[in-house]
């Protein structure tokens, strides 16, 4: 009897090895290596057949816009560009639990007034997606509602019904009954995603697809599942708030980098028309460590409160904890607060802390992050009334950054009557807003100094 061919292959970026190993050698990541059987026949190559010529076009030539279908939820509808389009794959992933499949269930429920829809679960029965349905009031929705794996019987099920909408949740628990190894793994997750991408394209069916992420927060299985659709979702926040951000991180109809605001609530997500005035609901006044920063994501100004704990550290190495920001951009700030403006912070601990749950990666956040130190440290609030952003450089100077006129209209409509930006800045006018203009960060200095 032959024996079974194997190999070696990693889940994290798909490539094989002859023998298994702690760490894979491509990526670098350790204990992903999984035996696999192996295809009887190793690809062969083109060989002697000839293809057929391919038929090249203009680039001028007309081409027809397809139409968007919005599913009646804004904010979805922001972040995926406007709606979704015919022919489409988009790809959502998050934590267990943030809402991946709620949001889903609740866009096809509402596109079902004119769309044809269906919902594939892989994870859960019938009964139990019905279950989630009356709990979220959508039990009356038309949606054509099936719970199976097989990627063949999927296919010819949208052949024949021809849905416009398609969910499948999840991807990694499909599977394709012509290759041996289990549902997950690097080769099924990649040949069934494109085998449905495919029949999707083929068909004009807009294909929506749940993915798990890894304990790094990315999407399990290979690295090409997130290069093979057309939209990669990302659902962040915290299980303890119940604020969910939706921001797309690739978008072949839209802008990247959008977010869509969302709170968890007794009727699943609801959206959050006015993010600012949320991530604010809560916030102290005259408290020492606390700045407002005018932020930009995608499109949308965002105000969000910045909280900062500078205290004596106990320990003979001082502690650095951040949430909601980057880390080392933490430590050049503190760098720059002790070279260029002569601010004493190495022996205490520093705690950095992004109210709502929101993650901010923009540089212009520097400004609002040195305030918020220098305000722990000095025990002098910021103003309340004050909005703050723009951009640290290493020598101390604070850079311009873009969108000023936006993120100082935001700051109006909420009430705020004061914002300090950067000097290099043009020069506004705001008759309802007073605008302090700092072209070195120690020029904040005074604003935390006692009388």
């Amino acid at each position: 009897m032959a024996r079974t061919a194997t190999l070696f292959v990693c889940q994290s970026c798909g490539s094989s090895h002859n023998k298994w190993a702690g760490k894979c050698e491509g990526c670098g990541e350790w204990n992903t290596i999984v035996e696999e059987i192996a295809a009887d026949r190793p690809p062969q190559g083109l060989g002697k057949a000839k293809g057929r010529v391919i038929e090249f076009l203009p680039l001028s030539g007309t081409s027809v816009a397809q139409p968007r279908r919005k599913t009646g939820i804004a904010e979805f509808d922001r972040v995926t560009g406007g709606g979704l389009v015919a022919g489409s794959a988009i790809l959502i992933g998050g934590d267990p639990g943030i809402g991946k499949s709620t949001i889903l269930l609740q866009a096809v429920a509402k596109l079902t007034a004119n769309t044809k829809c269906a919902y594939v679960s892989g994870e859960e029965s019938t009964d139990q997606v019905r279950m989630r349905a009356q709990r979220l009031g959508l039990a009356t929705a038309p949606v054509n509602l099936a719970s199976a794996t097989n990627v063949r019987d999927i296919i010819a099920t949208m052949d024949s019904e021809k849905f416009d909408v398609v969910v499948i949740d999840s991807i990694q628990t499909m599977y394709l009954d012509n290759l041996d190894s289990a549902p997950g793994t690097v080769a099924q997750v990649r040949a069934s995603a494109q085998e449905l991408i495919r029949a999707a394209k083929r068909r004009g069916t807009c294909l929506l697809i749940v993915g798990h992420v890894t304990k790094d927060g990315q999407i399990a299985g290979p690295r090409v599942l997130e290069h093979m659709v057309d939209t990669v979702l990302y659902f962040e926040g915290d299980r303890g708030h119940t604020f969910r951000i939706l921001r797309a991180v690739k978008n072949r109809f839209g802008p990247t980098d959008e977010i869509g605001v969302f709170e968890m609530g007794e009727l699943g997500l609801q959206e959050v028309i006015n993010p600012s005035a949320l991530f604010l609901s809560q916030r102290s006044q005259e408290i020492s460590g606390s700045a407002v920063f005018a932020g930009m994501e995608g499109t949308r100004p965002v105000l969000v409160e910045i909280q900062a704990l500078v205290a004596p550290s106990p320990l003979g190495t001082p502690r650095r904890a951040v949430i909601g920001w980057d880390s080392a951009r933490l430590a050049m700030v503190l760098a720059v607060l002790e070279a260029r403006c002569g601010i004493q912070i190495g022996p205490n601990d520093v705690y950095l802390n992004v109210a709502g749950g929101l993650r901010i990666t923009e540089p212009a956040a520097d400004l609002a992050v040195a305030a918020a130190l220098a305000s722990s440290l000095s025990g002098v609030p910021v103003p309340s009334d004050m909005v703050i952003f723009g951009e640290v450089g290493l020598s101390g100077e604070v850079r311009n950054v873009g969108q000023t006129e936006t993120r100082l209209k935001e700051a109006s409509k909420l009430g705020f009557k004061h914002a300090m930006l950067p000097g290099h800045a043009k020069k506004e006018k705001k008759d309802d807003l007073r605008l302090t203009h700092v072209q070195h960060l120690k020029d904040i200095m005074p604003l935390f100094t006692e009388d």
